[in-house]
């Protein structure tokens, strides 16, 4: 029998707080009250619960106050606070505080089952990613390997089959999707995790450098050789020897590379000692190899020897499903690194990142992510701290918008109202996706019906 979501409902005014009990139980939720904050962190204190939805001006303790309490004591549970007073500085303190979101009074019924939804979505996924990381702890160590898209469930699957064996594998994908880490989670997985994990990247490298990188070289085999030195392959052990972009590897190299892995053994540059091989072999790409065999610039031979078994990362635009939870890593990642105390992105900002196409991948984001962090105007990041990904003339509107995310403010320094900010939000999206509604619906997440109080509020028309 599957469990209700248990939502804590939080307010002083008795009937609209019965009234969002009728009508949250009616949508299939079990819901309890409470009618001050402090009663509310009492309730979270003793009874669990999935949501907390909870006013924020009470007579004794506030909202605000109260969501302080409730993190100290559970910071995953998520808390979305209503307010009857339309201040973009109220939403942003209750963001700063760790507020999952937050309403305005009067409630819009639409906004908000689809906030509870987003919430409890929000935790289930935290909470499946979790129980994920324990079941397969025994057996699978993810490393960074983030994401629970449908994409990702599949690679995950192949690399915990493919780890165990002693095969040779080919990575392939696009640059900045994180062939690196597949490759590092394929060892930290296999039998060989005890040996070292030896990186070397082909294109980096001249082809006689690259020899002697990999094979080693013996004393005087070249000027400047004053001593043997032991390549990658003897170096590895019975470790494993990943060789990114290998389609830059040149024709000669490329013919010495397939007697390793035909023979197992290699000679050092000058040296007449046969070496044997004990490490596995990873390969990884960004280009198509079979167009590179067809032009005569890769060996066919070679590409059959390391495609024994090819593991194909998605480009960040396949697996979109996965940007929030990667945004949500990547920002601890660059707290930590840089000394930053960044909650997140805005949902203006996320909305972008879910619709822009991620050329760089898994790198660009980190990389925006690190530059934006930098030059952060508070601990939301908003539009104002992307002007690389917004570009031109949307970086200079979103400068001039800034000051909506510090607190709302118009070119005079008046406070702007939250219903001025969604009215900027909505005609931003409508300019950016066109007249279809259906799409702006996706884009702002809200239902056709809302979207058209909304769009005969604001007196915004298509005509």
């Amino acid at each position: 029998m599957k469990t209700l979501n248990r939502i804590l409902v939080v307010d002083d005014d008795y009937a609209h707080r019965t009234m969002l009990k009728t009508l949250i139980t009616g949508w299939g939720y079990e819901v309890r009250e409470a009618d001050d904050g402090a009663a509310a962190v009492d309730a979270v204190q003793s009874d669990p619960f999935d949501l907390v939805l909870m006013d924020i001006r009470m007579v004794h303790v506030s909202g605000l106050e109260a969501l302080d309490e409730i993190h100290r004591f559970n910071p995953a549970l998520p808390v979305i606070l209503m307010t009857a007073f339309a201040s973009v500085e109220t939403a942003v303190e209750a963001l700063k505080k760790g507020a999952y979101d937050y309403l305005t009074k009067p409630l819009d019924f639409d906004e908000l089952r689809l906030a509870l939804e987003r919430a409890l979505e929000h935790t289930h996924l935290r909470e499946e990613n979790r129980m994920l990381r324990e079941s397969l702890g025994a057996r699978f160590d993810r490393g960074n390997l983030i994401g629970r898209s449908a994409a990702m469930t599949r690679l995950l699957d192949l690399v915990a089959q493919v780890a165990p064996s002693e095969a040779t594998v080919l990575v392939t994908g696009e640059s900045g999707t994180g062939k690196e880490m597949i490759a590092g989670a394929i060892h930290t997985n296999s039998p060989r995790k005890t040996g070292p994990f030896i990186r070397i990247n082909c294109a980096a490298i001249t082809e006689t450098l690259l020899e002697s990188e990999l094979f080693g070289h013996e004393k005087g085999s070249f000027t400047g050789a004053i001593g043997r030195k032991l390549g990658k392959f003897e170096l590895a052990g019975t470790g494993t020897v990943f060789l990114d972009e290998i389609s830059e590897m040149s024709v000669n190299l490329q013919a010495k590379l397939l007697r390793v892995l035909q023979e197992m053994e290699f000679e050092r540059v000058g040296g007449k000692e046969r070496v044997k091989v004990r490490a596995r072999i990873i390969a990884a790409t960004n280009r198509d190899l079979k167009a590179l065999v067809k032009e005569g610039k890769f060996r066919d031979d070679l590409y059959y020897r390391l495609n024994i078994v090819t593991i194909t990362m998605p480009p960040l635009r396949e697996r979109r499903d996965d940007i929030p939870v990667l945004v949500d890593f990547l920002v601890k990642k660059i707290n930590k690194d840089l000394h930053k105390s960044i909650a997140g992105v805005s949902k203006e900002m996320m909305d972008i990142f879910m619709q822009y196409r991620w050329p760089g991948n898994i790198r660009e984001l980190e990389n925006l992510l690190v530059r934006a962090a930098v030059i952060a105007h508070g601990q939301i990041l908003g539009k104002v701290d992307f002007p690389d990904l917004l570009g031109g003339a949307q970086a200079e509107a979103a400068a001039e918008e800034g000051a909506v995310a510090k607190p709302g403010m118009d070119a005079s320094g008046r406070l702007l109202t939250l219903d001025e900010v969604e009215e900027r939000h909505i005609r931003i999206v409508i300019s950016k996706i066109g007249r279809n509604k259906g799409e702006i619906c996706e884009a702002l997440g809200i239902s056709r019906p809302t979207l058209e109080r909304k769009l005969e509020k604001y007196g915004i028309t298509f005509e």
